[in-house]
């Protein structure tokens, strides 16, 4: 991690910023230029890439289940483009948007507590699938407030590290804010029955704790207490007969299993092995996938990837693979240049999520994982997680050229 603790560190940008017209008038300018000549050219190339690609195997891989649902197999695809062209403009706009706006205790602290409460309201007026509410309903499009919730929460967690690093030390900066804001995010996506998403937000919460430079004994401390929570809470769940969450134990039954029950619980995992396995070295071809055509559940959103390597191959496969790894790389590169902590810890979280979202999505395609319902990013149908993904997409894009501006 690049050395940042001069620069910025520990500030609040906005709350401390003087007002200096003839400064702001030079930032004005410098900014537009920036929109021209300091944009990250290779990150840029590469989210278009990963869109480009994702849009047109959603839509191999949603056109059966068009035709099947609304009698157009083009459907999806219109929509998800839709979503991606509302997304473009976001990364657009948020790549010339300081991100320090967020560096600001009110915005961060209101923004967290506000999607926050529409993830609770979400309880009682969302709209049920699969015996889980986490979406609501709008018409013309539903809306899934869990992803939101990922955005501000990696927020959240970078303005805390950046201002209370200095005070590390004391586990009542360190630790204890720490096991608030988990536990909070963890409880409401734990009601919405959204535990893959509980995964990932552990998973990004603990990597941002690495991150930010935390003395290791403090750390270790706070992974002894997140694992003796997660001992609690799962022998509470057991004592209780599961209290609804006996489909987890199911879908462990059939990862370890996958042909225990092709017909029935297994169905899903074995269809997607199929498609995996028929596709071969160089595929069959682009379209002409045949398990799309009602075989493979969800096989324009969770399980894309199957579609991906039934149709290109393990060729195709790989290559998604080395997309996400270039990514991950890129995304890490942002955040060690970045100019102050806060950057690099939003860089670093952003990163991680689309990371770990992709390689728990592949991983439980190839079945070498239990069903997550984790989707693939940028490849999986969903308008409310391309939108904001491309959002953040253009966060990181602003660290980076405010990283080239200090050169």
């Amino acid at each position: 991690m690049a050395d940042t603790t001069n620069i910025e560190n520990n500030v609040n940008y906005y709350d401390t910023a003087p007002v200096n017209q003839p400064v702001a008038q030079a930032r004005k300018k410098l900014n537009l230029r920036l929109i021209f000549t300091e944009i990250d050219k290779p990150f840029f190339v590469l989210v278009m890439v990963l869109v480009v690609f994702g849009l047109v195997m959603m839509f191999s891989a949603s056109y059966g289940w068009g035709l099947a649902d609304t009698g157009d197999g083009t459907y999806y695809l219109k929509r998800q483009a839709f979503a991606g062209g509302i997304g473009i403009a976001a990364m657009l706009l948020l790549s010339v948007f300081d991100y320090h706006f967020f560096q600001n205790t009110k915005i961060v602290y209101l923004g967290f507590i506000v999607v926050f409460g529409v993830c609770i309201a979400t309880l009682f007026v969302g709209t049920e699938t699969a015996n889980a509410r986490r979406w609501i309903d709008f018409g013309f499009i539903q809306f899934q407030p869990s992803e939101l919730l990922k955005v501000t929460f990696i927020l959240v967690f970078a303005y805390i590290m950046a201002v209370n690093f200095p005070k590390f030390k004391d586990w009542r900066y360190c630790v204890l804010p720490f096991i608030i804001i988990l536990g909070m995010v963890g409880g409401v996506l734990v009601l919405q029955r959204h535990m893959s998403a509980v995964m990932l937000v552990g998973i990004i919460g603990i990597c941002m704790m690495y991150v930010s430079g935390m003395p290791s004994k403090t750390f270790w401390l706070f992974i002894g207490v997140i694992i003796l929570a997660g001992l609690i809470v799962g022998g509470l769940r057991l004592l209780a007969g599961g209290s609804g969450f006996s489909y987890i134990s199911e879908r462990i039954q059939s990862w370890r299993n996958p042909e225990s029950d092709p017909q029935g619980s297994t169905w899903q995992t074995y269809q997607s092995l199929l498609a995996i396995g028929s596709g071969g070295w160089n595929g069959l071809g682009f379209g002409e996938s045949r398990q799309k055509f009602l075989y493979l559940p969800e096989s324009q959103n969770d399980f894309v990837f199957s579609i991906v390597c039934e149709e290109l191959g393990f060729i195709g496969g790989l290559i998604v693979v080395l997309l996400f790894v270039m990514f991950i790389f890129k995304g890490f590169q942002i955040a060690s240049h970045a100019k102050d902590r806060f950057g690099t810890l939003v860089a670093a979280g952003i990163t991680i999520q689309i990371g770990s979202q992709a390689f728990f999505n592949i991983m439980v395609a190839c079945n070498a994982f239990p069903n997550t319902g984790i989707a693939l990013p940028f490849f999986s149908y969903g308008g409310t997680a391309l939108m904001i993904q491309m959002a953040e997409m253009g966060i990181m894009l602003n660290i980076s050229r405010q990283a080239n501006m200090k050169k």
